[in-house]
């Protein structure tokens, strides 16, 4: 059976028993906080699973592409070392919102799993959670028990622990029992010699978890306590590349025609085997692997980057890179090769894939060639790091700078120090890596106290497109402490004008009054689990009043003025680049705008001011706003309204329209353009391949540039005794200053040769070698001409000439290149290890480099160090 049938067969499955098919959710996630990316089919239903929202349904299928990097078996350096883990996978779920529970919930995953799927009931076995005896204090599932065992042999039904079969969704929130189902495709003489029961959660790569399903009845409260929920729900999850490797009878995830399309490509592209060797193997699978992950994370939206989620996908791509440079002797990219295969072989059921392929290609193109920069410069510094070290031990701490600075893999390291007979300080890196994390994890913490509920109130309403101002109650409240900002105050209201973080735009502030006067501010407002949450220094004395809850009104229009600028900033560059620019992203701020779109060159000056003239005429023409709400999805698109990948839209949307410019936005707008008075573009450049970021700025921003830029035109003009042409009059003086740097270049050339016949009057022997070290009063260009006439004269040549100009150190040494060999000298690396004399750094060839640092009172012990080399 393909794996296409496989998920065709799943879903028409649950179709058929009255569930919603919804669509994946992006991978990448957009409003959680908690989350950088979706690592379960529940992730998009938490709202529902914590009463937050009801759904428009009570039950619901899908299959969700899903992350995961962390955890008990998804560590991402262990992931492809075995053949059944992964970091991107496909997760078919079956969801019940307070509808069916236990016994449905059962009895469909069996009649799937035997009579659709025709799985053998003797390969199956499922588990129970066993009960605790910790706190909690939880019986037995026996519910769970009695309706497996009637239609399971008792034998087969298996008691689990806490670990394995208590699922919680974090320290807090909704929680419950579980069963699991277990397969196992060994071998009748395997099966034999060993019960398939003994090897349940052992880790065998042949007796695997399938499908997990989750019975949430619990409520995690931040004291650890439990509490029966008003509802009871189902969330089951089951793993689609395990379920096609027992469906297509192979021992392995990576044997699945999921995987084999790729793995032929990787083996035809590297000209390596899989199957042969188990180094080349991990190889493989690792790239095969992450190109999956990297590939959905940029079709959702997400570019690799050095924070958050972009950095995990730059980890990811990283790693595959490093096991193709290291293990398949790949030192050019191709893993962007295989993008064509994998959008051939997941388009079908995932669209965004063919759509976004041009760009995938690209960014993981520009990743393969930065980073195999990185590799080559990362070699150079570890060979310099091994000739420094002592007793050919590599010290733990200098394994850890080239790992965090410079970005070169540990385990490069390690294999590259073993090939040299070099040992590597394995507990000293280990524990300055823990050291970086324990760092990292503390200013990151956050402590979430319980909900304090006031009134029950499942659903909020946002008022603010209508209204900056509205009379509220606090529905539930709770305390937020971070290292950073120390304890905070979370509240939600019953309704709110407050617009919450999201979709670019930034959370609205301001404050909320109440009965007496006394005033409480809002410092920010984001949407957490379909909530809007506001962020306060304090509680309100009274909480059970009811407050004035206002809207700071100035950094609301300035942040509208902004974000209607997107949208025909947007329009202008479809309009005047092509209609192949699709938006990639964007930051909507009170004081400036930022927006990332498709295309794949610069844009030119010319294509910025036609971009800049055409957003200002359409301010110009006054166009007002045309806002509707609540518009089918389908029949918005079919109006013409522009839709993002990676964002997941409802049933309903809101479009915003000014002239020919219509979006589905769920942001805040100016009523008419003429309120946005200007737009500015303040900078244009590259973010990644075929990514491309514009920054601007409107309104009052934009009177402060131009009054700044005006001021700073008078300081000019002043410095020029008030020219009335200040262009022609700097233009004059770099005329002028152009014809003095010649005659200086010329003095400084005149001196050097004076100079050159008094050095190499002063040149010794050392150990054979014609030797020299001295300061002189030249700049770096003069000293490289002056070592290269020195080198001209002589074949046996080592010079380091150091200057002090401009409180700045300069060091500079030539090694005549036949020398340079002979004697294993590299001037790049001298230049390096004295620059440490003058606080700096630097480096070149063998035969000629420099360095620079900021303490010229280093230079004599430098210029004392030198002779060293040559003994």
């Amino acid at each position: 059976m393909t794996s296409q049938k496989v998920r065709e067969q799943f879903l028409n499955f649950f179709k058929n028993k009255e569930h919603k098919i919804v669509p994946s959710a992006p991978m990448v996630m957009k409003n959680d906080p908690t989350l950088l990316f979706t690592n379960a089919g529940m992730n998009q239903f938490k709202e529902y699973f914590l009463g937050n929202t009801k759904p428009t349904f009570k039950r619901a299928s899908d299959t969700q592409k899903c992350l995961r990097v962390s955890g008990k078996h998804n560590d991402l350096e262990e992931v492809g070392k075995d053949t059944y883990h992964h970091t991107m996978f496909e997760m078919l779920g079956n969801w019940s919102f307070g509808d069916y529970f236990k016994k449905e919930a059962i009895a469909w995953a069996w009649e799937l799993l035997t009579e659709v799927y025709k799985i053998d009931k003797d390969c199956l076995y499922v588990t129970v959670f066993e009960g605790s005896e910790d706190e909690d204090q939880l019986a037995m599932d026996k519910e769970a028990y009695d309706f497996w065992k009637a239609i399971v042999p008792e034998e087969r039904i298996l008691m689990g622990n806490k670990k394995d079969n208590f699922w919680e969704m974090g320290d807090q929130g909704p929680c419950g029992p579980c069963s699991e189902i277990h397969v196992d495709i060994r071998s009748a003489e395997e099966k034999a010699k060993t019960p398939g029961a003994e090897l349940v959660n052992m880790d065998h790569p042949q007796v695997v978890e399938i499908w997990n399903l989750v019975f949430i009845q619990y409520n995690r409260k931040a004291n650890g306590l439990l509490e029966n929920l008003p509802e009871k729900h189902i969330d089951t999850g089951m793993g689609f590349e395990r379920l096609c490797m027992v469906l297509q009878g192979v021992q392995s995830n990576y044997d699945t025609d999921v995987f084999t399309p790729l793995i032929r490509e990787i083996e035809a592209i590297t000209e390596s085997k899989y199957g042969k060797n188990e180094e080349t193997d991990i190889a493989i699978r690792v790239i095969a692997d992450h190109v999956r992950a990297v590939a959905f994370a940029i079709a959702d939206g997400q570019l690799p980057s050095n924070t958050g989620a972009g950095y995990v996908i730059r980890r990811i791509l990283r790693r595959a890179i490093r096991y193709g440079f290291t293990f398949l002797d790949t030192k050019e990219p191709f893993i962007y090769r295989l993008v064509n295969t994998l959008a051939s072989q997941m388009g079908e059921a995932f669209p965004e894939l063919k759509n976004q392929q041009q760009l995938i290609e690209n960014v993981i193109k520009e990743e393969e060639n930065s980073f195999l920069a990185t590799l080559e410069q990362g070699l150079v510094l570890l060979d310099s790091v091994m000739k420094s070290a002592k007793d050919k031990k590599v010290d733990g701490d200098k394994a850890f700078e080239l790992y965090d600075t410079f970005g070169f893999p540990i385990d490069l390291t390690a294999l590259i120090l073993e090939e040299k007979g070099f040992a590597l300080d394995t507990e000293g890196f280990e524990q300055a890596l823990q050291a970086q994390k324990a760092r990292s994890r503390a200013a990151s913490e956050i402590s979430k106290g319980d909900w304090t509920v006031l009134e029950q109130d499942t659903e909020q309403e946002f008022i603010g497109y209508d209204t900056l101002e509205a009379q509220v109650k606090v529905v539930k409240y709770r305390k937020v402490t971070t290292k950073k900002e120390g304890d905070r105050y979370q509240l939600v209201f019953n309704l709110t004008p407050f617009y919450a973080e999201g979709g670019g735009q930034v959370g609205d502030k301001g404050y909320l009054e109440a009965a007496n006067g006394d005033v409480t501010y809002i410092l920010d407002t984001k949407k957490e689990n379909n909530e809007i949450v506001h962020f306060a220094e304090n509680l309100p004395a009274d909480l059970a009043g009811t407050f004035k809850a206002v809207v700071d009104k100035k950094q609301r229009q300035r942040t509208a003025s902004n974000h209607t600028a997107t949208h025909l900033l947007h329009q202008a560059l479809r309009e005047i680049l092509g209609s192949h620019v699709e938006q990639k992203g964007s930051a909507v701020h009170s004081k400036h705008l930022r927006f990332d779109f498709s295309h794949f060159a610069k844009v030119t000056p010319e294509e910025l001011e036609a971009v800049e003239q055409f957003v200002n005429a359409r301010i110009a023409g006054q166009i007002p706003l045309e806002e509707n709400r609540n518009v089918p999805v389908k029949q918005a698109l079919e109006a013409g309204a522009m839709a993002l990948f990676g964002e997941k839209y409802g049933d309903t949307v809101r479009t915003i329209k000014f002239g020919n410019s219509i979006e589905l936005c769920g942001g805040t707008h100016v009523q008419n353009t003429s309120e946005i008075w200007h737009f500015k573009i303040t900078s244009e450049g590259a973010v990644a391949a075929g990514i491309r970021r514009i920054e601007a700025i409107t309104s009052d921003a934009v009177k402060a540039f131009y009054q700044e830029n005006d001021a700073t035109l008078s300081d000019i003009k002043g410095l020029l005794n008030k020219a009335k042409d200040p262009v022609k009059a700097v233009a004059d003086l770099q005329d002028e200053n152009a014809q003095l740097r010649k005659q200086v270049e010329q003095l400084l050339k005149e001196k050097a040769k004076g100079l050159k016949s008094e050095l190499l009057n002063e040149v010794t022997n050392v150990n054979g070698v014609d030797f020299l070290v001295k300061q002189v009063d030249l700049d770096a260009a003069g000293i490289k001409d002056l070592l290269f006439e020195m080198g001209a004269n002589k074949d046996n040549l080592f010079v380091l000439l150091a200057a002090d100009k401009d409180g700045k150190a300069l060091l500079s040494c030539y090694i005549s290149k036949e020398l340079a060999k002979t004697k294993e000298l590299n001037a790049g690396q001298i230049v390096r290890e004295l620059g440490k004399y003058i606080q700096g750094g630097g480096g070149g060839q063998p035969f000629f480099a420099t360095a620079g640092g900021k303490n010229p009172a280093g230079i004599p012990e430098a210029l004392d160090k030198v002779k060293e080399y040559l003994n």
